[in-house]
């Protein structure tokens, strides 16, 4: 049975091993280089014979894919060079035990990964062909971390991070541990903040890999120590993320008797709970700290300002006074409006701006932390939402009898 199946698209393999020993042996010289081809060819027979895939795939990955530069530059054709690397990667078809087919993908995607400096681009071309190749889900999530590491090392990860916005669904599928999703958020983290993408992008990444310290002993959510500094300064920084329950995350909570980063978590605590005034305060006596963290402070007084509007705003009264917003976010009376305006456009609050009577009406306004007490709130509301219906659907069935009751008596009146 084994024979039966080792021949199918032997012809194409051996010709690859062909090929690639050919290309890997032409400086040797015609004698080394027929002997070493005969060698490797033979070598390469025994295995398809055997149904040894995985010394197979060994065997010629390991001069495909550091010999790239070489093939390329000897075989021109782009289109054919890849056909040879599916060929090779196709091997993955073949195993029927799941522990030799992880085995082979981890082989084959770090053998592609490797001298990430020679055409990145290419390689992560054939990395993702090998992921797609590839049905059990957990070789397809160790392929995919080796194409992150390529990715990263050879600055090509323009064209890996579209597949970020699939990671929910891809999470589903690989069904992955606690630590090997440590793994995956960081690798993302670390290229977002590489590729500067958006500030709330890395801090989504950086989030769920907090998250997964959760119930961890301290000596293991001391790893996360660093991760958790660095997204208290992304979050700081960010002009556009003003929503974040890190305060309750215990992997960012550890910080705040931390002997390094006590003051971090003490401004983070300011931008989630507090006003402008307690972060010029801060400001005063740590502005040292501020600047070699990377933070700029007028940025940070303009985020503040905002934050502050939003906590005027969820004092429950509905209304607030230009007066106190002036006081507030220390500005002039003429600025009042347009920070006003900026808290709406940033979608922090809806409001209408009354000014005859010089206030603002608010209708709604973000949460700027959403812990066990906003909780709390909106299970009341719902609480009482559903009160309210159960209020009206009993009113429409006792209308409902009362009619019915009251068309039974008028026809009862009904001369026959």
């Amino acid at each position: 049975m084994t024979t039966g199946r080792a021949y199918i698209g032997g012809g194409s393999v051996l010709s690859v091993v062909r090929f690639i020993a050919e290309m890997s042996w032409a400086e040797a010289g015609p004698e080394v280089a027929e002997q070493e081809v005969s060698r490797l060819c033979l070598e390469a027979k025994e295995c398809i014979v055997s149904g040894r895939w995985l010394d197979l795939a060994s065997l010629m990955i390991a001069s495909a894919a550091c010999n790239l530069t070489l093939i390329c530059h000897l075989f021109a054709l782009t289109l054919d060079l890849e056909c040879i690397f599916t060929i090779i990667c196709d091997l993955v078809k073949r195993p029927e035990s799941l522990d030799e087919l992880l085995e082979m993908a981890k082989l084959l995607s770090t053998k592609i990964a490797q001298q990430p400096n020679d055409k990145p681009a290419l390689r992560l071309k054939i990395m993702i062909n090998l992921y797609n190749l590839l049905e059990n889900p957990y070789s397809r999530f160790c392929v995919y971390m080796n194409a992150l590491k390529l990715a990263m090392e050879g600055k090509v990860i323009e064209h890996i991070i579209p597949s970020f916005k699939k990671i929910d669904n891809l999470l589903k599928e690989w069904d992955l541990g606690v630590q090997d999703q440590r793994y995956l958020f960081l690798a993302i983290s670390n290229i977002l903040k590489e590729h500067k993408s958006s500030p709330k992008e890395t801090i989504k990444f950086l989030t769920k890999y907090l998250a997964t310290f959760s119930g961890e002993d301290a000596n293991v959510m001391d790893e996360a120590k660093e991760e958790a500094a660095h997204t208290i300064i992304e979050f700081v920084k960010a002009p556009d993320s003003f929503q974040h329950d890190l305060l309750e995350m215990p992997a960012v909570a550890q910080l705040e008797k931390d002997t390094k980063y006590a003051l971090l978590y003490q401004l983070l605590k300011i931008f989630q709970t507090q006003r402008l005034d307690a972060y010029l305060d801060f400001h005063a006596t740590n502005s040292a700290l501020l600047k070699s963290y990377g933070l700029v402070h007028e940025e940070c007084i303009a985020k503040m300002r905002l934050m502050s509007i939003v906590d005027l705003a969820s004092n429950g009264s509905g209304q607030i006074p230009f007066s106190l917003i002036k006081d507030t976010l220390k500005i002039e009376e003429d600025e009042v409006e347009p920070w006003v305006v900026k808290a709406i456009t940033s979608k922090l609050i809806d409001c209408k701006i009354d000014q005859m009577n010089q206030v603002i009406r608010v209708s709604r306004c973000t949460e700027r932390v959403f812990g066990p007490h906003q909780w709390q709130a909106l299970r009341e509301k719902l609480a009482t939402w559903r009160g309210n219906i159960a209020n009206v659907i009993t009113t429409i069935q006792a209308n409902k009898v009362n009619e019915e009751g009251t068309q039974g008596a008028m026809q009862g009146l009904v001369i026959s």
